[in-house]
């Protein structure tokens, strides 16, 4: 694979500072800068029977998937806050001013004394958490291309993933011991902590490549963007996949808890399938560089929909309440490859534009988490007290972004295989 500072001598020379971090910890910091996406779910998703009996919801209610849904919203308008303004003054500023709301808004969710007021702070920590995961994106473009680029997102994606193996682990053992609402302060503490650690991250955006911030700027990038057969397919493509993600992180609490009966099991289940997402993710940063991103993709693409048939044809099985077991294994064949194809697709939906990468970012980030959130939305409202529904849903969407891979992928050239 190559070690991490053979990948950075593959950056643009324009994208190196005087003033840099270490490879090696810039590629940490922009990890866990990601990973404060993930934070602000995993770390609250043992709190969902808590949150329920604090406002009065029946014990097998989904309303409380709107704590996830209104997050995903937030994130999915919150990157046009950071992409075109970072593209005008930098990376640094604005991702100063997105931890500062993250961790505003997740204390304002710690203090909210109505459902309400609860998911619009979840919304407005969604617009927050959008600053860190944008801009990470943006500041990996920055600095690293092509298949190198795609190394780089895997290997911080598999860091990434630590959170959801021990956040949820973490969150049930902070609340065995404190009010649940402790699983709000912990990501505000965060936030403030990440503000003090990226003043030793480099401006990776250089004078010279600043565009101006205009309406017509503005709408010159984001047309230039959508003009591109590669960014768009996979686009759709993501947001698909990103739909059966969200009803991964939204349903499968109330699938172990109402059809398994294994509730108290949840932070354990949850933590195992994410190591392997995080194997999933360190297979994809070591055998890129040989398969190519684009071969990659499409060989994912291809066996996530054979194992989402399998997934599908397990849920038909006893009425739609299969062995467990047999469920999990099913289950941890399917979800993982969806979420080793996120940070392929991410590098190549940018590749094709290096000079208004933020706009970009914001633009795949808003429709990608929108309709995730949307599309998710669907299948948890659909649930009804088997896995049926859940795995239909999930070999529809896989179908899906399996086609609009293939259609991004067709023309990009071999050279780039």
């Amino acid at each position: 694979m190559g070690s991490i500072n053979e990948q950075l001598s593959t950056a643009p020379a324009a994208a190196r500072t005087r003033r840099d971090v270490g490879p090696r910890e810039f590629l940490l910091l922009v990890s866990v800068l990601s990973a404060t996406t993930a934070i602000g779910i995993d770390l609250v998703l043992p709190a969902f029977p808590d949150i329920r009996q604090q406002f009065g919801m029946p014990s097998d209610s989904s309303k409380v998937a709107w704590m996830i849904t209104a997050y995903f919203l937030g994130l999915a308008v919150g990157p046009w806050l950071y992409g075109p303004t970072s593209d005008r003054y930098g990376r640094r500023t604005p991702l100063y001013a997105g931890l500062l709301l993250y961790a505003v808004a997740s204390i304002i969710g710690a203090l909210a004394p109505t459902w309400t007021l609860l998911v619009v702070s979840r919304f407005v920590w969604g617009l927050g958490a959008a600053g860190p995961r944008a801009l990470s994106m943006a500041m990996v473009r920055d600095r690293y291309e092509g298949n190198a680029m795609a190394r780089v997102m895997s290997i911080s994606m598999a860091v990434f993933l630590i959170v959801p193996i021990l956040a949820p682990s973490l969150g049930a053992a902070l609340i065995a011991v404190l009010p649940w609402r402790v699983v709000f302060w912990v990501p505000a503490g965060l936030a403030g902590l990440l503000m003090l650690w990226c003043r030793r991250l480099p401006e990776t955006l250089d004078r010279e490549r600043r565009r101006p911030l205009t309406w017509g700027a503005v709408g010159r990038a984001s047309k230039e963007v959508v003009s591109h057969r590669q960014t768009v397919g996979l686009i759709v493509s993501m947001t698909f996949i990103f739909g059966i993600m969200n009803a991964y992180l939204a349903g499968s609490e109330v699938i172990l808890s109402d059809v398994y009966g294994y509730g108290k099991w949840f932070p354990l289940y949850f933590g195992c399938v994410a190591v392997l997402f995080a194997v999933m993710s360190l297979t994809n940063a070591r055998i890129v560089g040989k398969t190519g991103a684009t071969r990659l993709i499409r060989i994912e693409a291809t066996i996530g929909v054979v194992a989402a048939v399998l997934l599908t044809c397990v849920s038909l099985i006893n009425g739609g309440r299969p062995n467990f077991w047999l469920f999990t294994i099913a289950l941890c064949l399917t979800i993982p490859m969806a979420q080793g194809i996120v940070p392929i697709s991410n590098t190549l939906a940018m590749s094709p534009l290096p000079h208004v990468a933020g706009t970009a970012s914001s633009i795949i980030g808003t429709i990608t988490f929108a309709g995730g959130a949307l599309l998710g939305s669907v299948v948890t409202g659909a649930f009804n007290g088997t896995v049926r529904p859940y795995a239909l849903f999930t070999v529809a969407y896989f179908a899906v972004g399996a086609v609009f891979t293939y259609f991004a992928t067709a023309k990009i050239g071999r050279s780039t295989r």
